[in-house]
């Protein structure tokens, strides 16, 4: 019966510890600090069954495991930092760096896709309508698809050449530059 008392005060007893340590900072870590002042009263203390005597022995034990653990986390350097969850996330599109080079990109695409001939500037408009070669074929009266797959491929040589080589950076002065050979189409 005895047994029975002294589990009801310590479930009780436990219920008041975990809401000290948390009004007092403790948020994560306040049941892990009420399961060790019950193992010390169990283990050290077991002879205390007095409810007087057990709640100020068990504040007291409270409060030294709450400045040990407070000690800890200040030699790990723990104490101010911010939980790894709390933290947002980095979102590469908001990078005003990346941002720039995108606008440059874009600029300079557009600054080379109107050096390009009609016929380029036609082609690259189709299949960025989202037409295929078949349809493309039509749409310009060509009877050979090959005729279609031939100028799409030095469009985009000529492309590149105006794009200063690279589809990524641009090197200086790749802009605005006219190749040594004719312009296709």
């Amino acid at each position: 019966m005895a047994g029975l008392i002294r589990e009801e005060i310590l479930r009780q007893l436990r219920e008041r510890i975990v809401a000290f340590a948390t009004s007092r900072g403790l948020r994560e870590g306040a049941e892990d600090v009420a399961q060790d002042v019950l193992m010390v009263l169990h283990q050290k203390y077991p002879h205390v069954t007095e409810l007087t005597e057990l709640v100020p022995l068990s504040f007291q034990v409270l409060r030294f495991k709450m400045l040990d653990l407070h000690r800890k986390m200040l030699r790990h350097g723990e104490y101010n930092q911010e939980s790894v969850d709390d933290l947002p996330l980095v979102d590469p599109g908001d990078d005003p760096s990346r941002q720039a080079e995108q606008k440059e990109r874009v600029t300079q695409l557009i600054a080379a896709l109107q050096q390009l001939g009609d016929r380029c500037q036609q082609l690259f408009r189709l299949k960025l309508e989202g037409h295929t070669f078949p349809e493309i074929m039509n749409l310009l009266g060509e009877r050979s698809i090959n005729t279609i797959y031939t100028w799409d491929s030095r469009c985009r040589k000529q492309l590149l050449t105006l794009m200063g080589g690279q589809w990524e950076a641009n090197p200086i002065g790749g802009i605005g530059q006219r190749p040594n050979k004719g312009r296709v189409g």
